[in-house]
């Protein structure tokens, strides 16, 4: 008596068996290669940018949007921006703590962006969280 699969398995055609086993092969070296360069699910990084997410859209997402997209006549976009990227981590930190006035040569929107985006009660680990979002958008 042939069992539900068949005398032989699964009656998948070879060629079907051949291309998923090529999946499991790729997906198999993908997590393999991902765990041995530092990437993977919950690392520190992938938090801190969360974390950061959150911040930045209590603060910042008023001026620059919900996703960093920028508003018009407000905050720039902040994907792939020159600025950001041209910058350390702790170069802008400090440029978060101290904010940029509209008179300041840079500001080509004319419109303040105050100190700690005008949230006091951003710390300094709140605002390196902040970066760590900014970069993961570059």
């Amino acid at each position: 008596m042939r069992g539900i699969f068949g005398a032989n398995g699964p009656g998948l055609p070879a060629g079907v068996r051949v291309v998923a086993g090529v999946w499991l092969v790729l997906l198999a070296g993908g997590a393999i290669l991902g765990t041995a360069c530092g990437g993977g699910g919950g690392s520190a990084t992938t938090e801190e940018a969360a974390q950061g997410l959150v911040q930045f859209r209590r603060t910042c997402a008023v001026c620059h949007g919900q996703n960093a997209e920028g508003m018009p006549r407000l905050g720039k976009n902040l994907h792939n921006n020159a600025f950001v990227a041209g910058q350390t981590d702790e170069a802008l930190v400090q440029f978060l703590i101290e904010g940029r006035p509209a008179t300041h040569p840079d500001n080509t929107r004319g419109v303040d962006m105050p100190p700690k985006g005008g949230n006091p009660a951003l710390t300094n680990e709140n605002l390196q969280q902040i970066v760590v979002y900014l970069r993961s958008i570059q």
